[in-house]
């Protein structure tokens, strides 16, 4: 799913195949009437007791019955454009199981991009996907892609965010054919939340996106007058006499890490651990669910990718992979936060904040029909500093709440706080969307804290005030925001950059479309932001305009300069450069990304100067074949200092990574990374089985090698590589589902 923002009800022309529980008359209704009122009837799906294989094969009875539904348009790089062929998806169900299969013809099937790869990893691949409000109340939705071998991504999108760490239990299957290709998938009721009516409705937009083109297409079409708009555009599709299955899971886990490192010379065993876990679900309803953990396993699979981490003003943002907290995170989106490229308030809650729990619950879900609560409490162990202190424990106690308004507007609540025996950190505040008219949306919040460190008197209060206003079209997209921050605002569960600041910024994106394949769009973009620092009650300033072209639909380049200021401990510097990015999927094997800055910065200490910097990120993934594929990335970053031209420094990090696939659930990946400022270098090797999200079994080893050695009783500097670190892992679960 694109960048999806927010829309109204769209036109367009939609195919819906008669079947034995409509009427013929209500079929000859649905062919008279205009495509505008076609788009805004509920479909029946066809109700079935003989389910479908899901084999992505379209040869079970129940197809040759069900309705279809087609008439796809795109949205990306254009809208109302017609794809490389007709796209039919057909629509049916039983008492468990919502299902679909999709038909996309294609008239060079060869030119199709799939491959055999890991779970969410098919974004530049042909696929399909369904995005389902389950809730029909244009709030939140379910987003499901699948690739035509059949590999699943899925995501969940809530107040302009769609988060694609999500992952659900359900199940799909795709094959290519001289026709182009075919995809089945079955959604367990038991994975989604709904509504506890006798008739659910729902609703449903379709999407495909041909890799080749560059092209992404919905049914029903987007409305261009709205922008890559989704939640208020759904199409009703309606169910009967649904199954009422109270929810139960069950997710025990096994653990087994042994550590080891390098001790005077030689490597010893650091840790033996192994480490039992249990996870359980419970539905109270079909919409209300309960979960608990006690003594989690929160181990990461795949180590995080190394990031330059010298001369920095704001600590690093490591992405949540952590299986607990993944689920739900999209309902503590606060509003009017990241708001713009400029927005300090990035999260209100950053659950990697939550390092070592011992504990963890989670209560989310609708209660009524405009009522939504998401809630975590977690219980953190945090080990001494020092020999003589002891362990301490945080609590995370976290509330969202949020009342759903007219079309996909909401007012909202959240509570969040670390508390420790004898310190804390609390925030609250209210947000909230509003529509203004079609195609704008006024977002807001107002959040207070209250931090205590040691005593009470200590006690300090801050806040964040933030609103945006956002409009996006076809031809027209522009964004206003306006902060204020003040210097005592802590946030000790979140993510934000700085405080201590007011702010106004605004963004103008006109967009020019142009007939052919080469030159298909161009964005022009202005931005500008203008900033009081609080601490010297000085302005810095933010701005950059930008040139981005979309090529042979697939392939992008942008250039921007910037002009900008920056205040650091109240002395001015200048930050603005040039920047220049190209990149796209070049061949359906090969895709290649370089970005390169070169701009003024600071050299961030308690006697701070003026330098410049050169910056270059590029990244190469080579299909070698469907399940095989390697990837490349650079980093590089330098510092000159201004008044000498001196370097300062700079750092290099190259990363490889090759995985093979042997087939859906079967991976073997390998991973090398090498640290040229800190001379290291990582591996890290594993085999993985996932059968669905829940039941796995991995095993995996790492390394670190620097360049050191031990020499006379202490660590000296070393033309060769030594193995400092080393860990083995094994880690096994079971969903039981009930």
């Amino acid at each position: 799913m694109a960048a999806r923002r927010f829309g109204a009800i769209p036109t367009g022309e939609h195919k819906v195949r008669s079947i034995s529980s409509i009427p013929p008359l209500t079929t000859l209704a649905f062919a008279l009437l205009p495509a505008a009122s076609v788009s805004q009837q509920a479909i029946q799906p066809f109700r079935t007791d003989t389910p479908p294989v899901i084999d992505g094969r379209l040869d079970d009875p129940v197809w040759s019955t069900a309705p279809f539904w087609s008439g796809f348009k795109t949205f990306h790089p254009d809208y109302g454009q017609e794809l490389v062929g007709e796209t039919q998806t057909f629509l049916a169900y039983d008492v468990a199981n919502l299902y679909f299969a999709f038909r996309s013809s294609d008239p060079e099937p060869d030119k199709i991009k799939a491959s055999v790869t890991s779970r969410d990893n098919i974004r530049r691949d042909d696929w399909v996907a369904i995005n389902l409000d389950s809730f029909n109340d244009q709030q939140t939705l379910y987003a499901f892609y699948v690739n035509p071998f059949g590999i699943q991504g899925d995501s969940r999108y809530s107040a302009g965010h769609e988060d694609h760490t999500f992952d659900l239990v359900w199940y799909s299957s795709g094959q290519i054919d001289e026709h182009g290709y075919t995809v089945e998938i079955q959604i367990p009721l038991q994975s989604i939340r709904y509504t506890t009516a006798d008739t659910v409705t729902m609703g449903v937009i379709l999407e495909r996106h041909v890799a080749r083109d560059g092209e992404f297409a919905t049914s029903p079409p987007l409305d261009p007058a709205q922008g890559d708009s989704w939640l208020t555009q759904m199409r009703p599709i309606q169910y009967y006499e649904l199954d009422r299955q109270t929810l139960l899971e069950v997710l025990p886990a096994i653990t087994y890490s042994h550590r080891r490192a390098d001790n005077r010379g030689r490597l010893v065993t650091e840790e033996r651990h192994t480490d039992l876990s249990v996870t359980t679900k419970y539905g109270i309803t079909s919409d209300l669910i309960f979960d608990g953990t006690y003594n989690p396993d929160f181990s990461q699979v795949e180590a995080d990718a190394g990031q330059v981490d010298i001369n920095l003003r704001y600590s690093l943002y490591y992405p949540e992979k952590r299986p607990f907290f993944l689920e739900a995170r999209e309902a503590f989106t606060v509003a009017s936060t990241a708001a713009s490229e400029r927005d300090p308030v990035q999260s209100v809650v950053y659950t990697r904040t939550i390092v070592d729990p011992i504990v963890g619950a989670r209560l989310s879900g609708k209660l009524g029909s405009r009522n939504t609560l998401a809630s975590i409490y977690a219980l953190d162990e945090i080990p001494p500093l020092e020999p003589v202190s002891e362990t301490q424990y945080a609590h995370f106690p976290i509330i969202r709440y949020k009342r759903s308004l007219d079309e996909d507007s909401y007012l909202g609540g959240i509570y969040a706080a670390r508390e420790l025996s004898n310190e804390f950190n609390r925030v609250g505040g209210l947000d909230g969307q509003i529509r203004t008219n079609e195609s704008t949306m006024l977002g807001f919040h107002g959040l207070l804290s209250r931090s205590r460190t040691g005593v009470a008197s200590d006690d300090v209060a801050g806040h964040s005030v933030g609103i945006d206003y956002l409009h996006t079209s076809r031809d027209l997209d522009y964004h206003l925001v306006l902060n204020d921050i003040s210097r005592e605002f802590r946030v000790d569960m979140g993510y934000v950059w700085r405080t201590g600041l007011s702010q106004m910024s605004g963004l103008l994106r006109p967009k020019f479309y142009f007939a052919g394949n080469f030159v298909r769009r161009i964005d022009a973009e202005l931005f500008t932001a203008q900033t009081r620092d609080k601490f010297s009650d000085t302005w810095e300033t933010f701005n950059h305009i930008s040139l981005q072209n979309y090529l042979w639909g697939r392939i992008n380049f942008r250039v921007k300069y910037s002009y900008s200021t920056e205040i650091f401990l109240g002395e001015k510097f200048t930050t603005g450069g040039f920047h220049a990015y190209g990149g796209g999927q070049w061949t359906n094997r090969l895709f290649v990304g370089v970005l390169f800055r070169n701009t003024g910065a600071i050299f961030y200490s308690t006697d701070p100067y003026q330098g410049r910097s050169n910056i270059l990120s590029a990244n190469f993934t080579y299909q070698a074949s469907d399940k095989l594929r390697g990837e490349a990335s650079l980093t590089y970053s330098d510092f000159y200092r201004e008044s000498d031209s001196q370097k300062v420094y700079d750092y290099l990090i190259v990363r490889g990574k090759l995985t093979y696939q042997l087939s859906k659930y079967l991976l073997f990946r390998g991973i090398l990374e090498y640290n040229d400022f800190r001379q290291e270098i990582l591996t890290d090797l594993l085999a993985s089985f996932t059968y669905i999200p829940g039941t796995v079994a991995h095993i995996g080893y790492g390394s670190l090698h620097e360049k050191t050695e031990w020499q006379d009783g202490a660590y000296v500097a070393s033309d060769h590589f030594r193995q400092m670190k080393q860990r083995f892992f094994f880690k096994a679960s079971y969903l039981w589902r009930m």
